[in-house]
């Protein structure tokens, strides 16, 4: 793993809890293409772990501003052809379909902000638990772009069409921890820097019930109620592509990286 990345196994009484920490010791947290790949390898890395049954996520300051939109230079999408575009675009669906098919009931500890690809991140996971000052924001839109990584289907069954679209749709909404709680988006909030400790709690829970039971119980509750993700979601890397050769997009990322309001004109 990276200096940015550790993963800690065997705690808890019954020693079958794990902990991924995702931590780039600022206070944005960003996923960077570096960072979605150990993210990725750091979920695959459980497929073959019979001794752990339950892994918490959790990030530092904040739990992942998203994707890093300030990187630029050849590897940004104005700069790439359809194809790179598009091959690119699978590194956040890989992430995100790595942590929701673990056979580990898992759970994110969230603190500071979760943003963008960071709730793309969070709703693939079983649980989530946040700081009572924390908040949620999906800014894609306003960036000109769609919201991808599967993220809309999760989001469906989690809290409904009204509130997915009110979530994604009204980009520059805060959802504070007390309303993703009471739209069924986060399971518990806690105090603040205490979302750890009650994930710990949770997965003490969890690990203490017989291993084999617990993994077949999620995965058949996942299957059931994911059944039609892919038939929602199979469109997501081309309407990134699409959403990327518009005028509105180059306007989005501009005002974003000038820290002005953008001026969409729908082209």
């Amino acid at each position: 793993m990276t200096n940015f990345l550790k993963i800690e196994k065997g705690l808890g009484p019954e020693r079958r809890i794990a902990v991924v920490r995702f931590d780039r010791g600022d206070r944005i947290n960003a996923l960077s293409n570096d960072a979605i790949r150990e993210l990725t390898r750091a979920a695959e890395s459980f497929e073959d772990d019979s001794e752990t049954s339950v892994v918490i996520l959790t990030g530092g300051k904040a739990f992942t501003a998203g994707a890093d939109l300030k990187g630029g230079g050849r590897d940004s999408p104005g700069a790439m052809d359809a194809s790179s575009i598009r091959c690119r675009q699978r590194a956040g669906p890989r992430l995100t379909r790595a942590w929701y098919e673990m056979d580990q009931v898992t759970i994110a500890a969230i603190e500071g902000f979760c943003i963008g690809g960071g709730v793309a991140l969070a709703v693939a996971l079983d649980f989530r638990i946040m700081a009572r000052d924390a908040h949620m924001r999906i800014p894609e839109i306003a960036l000109g772009m769609n919201m991808s990584w599967q993220t809309i289907p999760r989001m469906l069954q989690l809290v409904g069409p009204a509130r997915t679209k009110q979530a994604i749709i009204l980009a520059d909404q805060r959802i504070s921890a007390a309303e993703a709680h009471g739209w069924g988006l986060v399971d518990q909030v806690t105090e603040s820097g205490a979302s750890f400790l009650a994930a710990m709690e949770l997965a003490q829970k969890i690990a203490a019930q017989p291993p084999i039971p617990v993994a077949m119980t999620k995965q058949t509750v996942n299957r059931l109620s994911g059944a039609f993700d892919d038939l929602a979601s199979h469109m997501d890397l081309d309407q990134h592509l699409l959403t990327c050769m518009t005028d509105d997009y180059r306007e989005g990322m501009a005002a974003f990286l000038e820290k002005r309001k953008p001026h969409f004109k729908g082209r």
